[in-house]
Order: structure tokens, then C-alpha cells, then sequence
């Protein structure tokens, strides 16, 4: 199973999110996410979401939190599992150009009204909420449809479900 990660860099009122919006053949075009990417070698998921958030924004985290894995499954798609992170501090100037897309500091009040996968409202919910414990989220697609979502082995609610 594919490994990757997934950053949201937080500045106190914003998430720096990702539009994806330009690679062909984007499981995510046209989405909004956070930072990330495939996990290489040996690396540990840590050392890869440090890479990618380098790699996409120019920017080197410095404080970060492992705050959950999100096991996705999927008709289409090659099942994964995404390492979920926040990060408060880092060094750098963002760039100009992502080659995965257009990169905004986005209100988190706002995060509801953006284009999101169903489940990814679902765990930036406990996200934003900073007291929130380590989880493991299971998430089950049919196409781009969310049709089982878990929580630690518990099944979670998710219909109309805001950020």
C-alpha cells in the first residue's frame, strides 16, 4: 500500500491549502488539500512531508505535529495510507509557482466552502481543533463518493458534514 503524506501549514487563522490544478490525470484536480506527497525509499513520514513541503512551497518546516493516519480505500484509486500533520513553524519565503498547483492562505472559517474530498472535511474537523488526540481515520470511496468512513475501528457519521 502506498504511503504519503499530508501537511497543513498554520499560521493562527489560515491553513496554506493547495489547489490542485495542474497535473493531468489528478486523482485531487480541482481540489483543495493541504501539502504532500508520496513517501520515498526509506523515508519515515516525517522526513517525507518535510520534503514535499520544501519541494511544492519553499518553505522548511522547523515545529510540527503527527496528528493522524487516514487509511484510504478506493474503487478507483490505489488504496493508501496518508500520514496527517500540522505544522506552526517553518523558515523560507513562500514560492511563486507549485508544479501541483495554486498555493493560498485560506481563513479556516472559510475551509467549508472550498471544493474538498467529503472525507478530508471529516478530518480537518479534528484538526482544527488543536486538543484533539492522535487517530486513525478509515476512509472508503466509490469513485469520488465517501461511502464508509471510521475512527478509530467506530463508524462515523459523515453526511452534510461542514469543516
Amino acid at each position: 500500500m502506498k504511503q504519503t503524506t499530508l501537511c497543513y501549514l498554520d499560521n493562527g487563522t489560515q491553513y496554506l491549502m493547495l489547489h490542485r490544478v495542474k497535473k493531468a490525470n489528478d486523482a485531487s484536480h480541482d481540489k483543495w488539500i493541504g501539502v504532500g506527497g508520496k513517501c520515498e525509499g526509506d523515508e519515515s513520514p516525517d522526513e517525507c512531508m518535510v520534503r514535499e513541503v520544501r519541494e511544492e512551497t519553499g518553505l522548511e518546516v522547523t515545529r510540527w505535529r503527527y496528528r493522524g493516519i487516514v487509511t484510504f480505500v478506493s474503487d478507483t484509486w490505489p488504496s493508501e495510507y496518508m500520514h496527517l500533520f500540522t505544522a506552526t513553524t517553518w523558515r523560507g519565503i513562500l514560492a511563486d509557482d507549485c508544479r501541483e498547483g495554486d498555493l493560498a492562505w485560506i481563513d479556516k472559517s472559510r475551509l467549508g466552502s472550498l471544493e474538498l474530498w467529503e472525507g478530508d472535511r471529516l478530518f480537518l474537523r479534528l484538526l482544527l481543533d488543536e486538543g484533539a488526540p492522535f487517530f486513525s481515520m478509515k476512509l472508503v470511496y466509490r469513485a469520488d463518493t465517501l461511502v464508509e468512513a471510521r475512527i478509530d475501528g467506530r463508524e462515523l457519521s459523515f453526511q452534510s458534514q461542514e469543516c
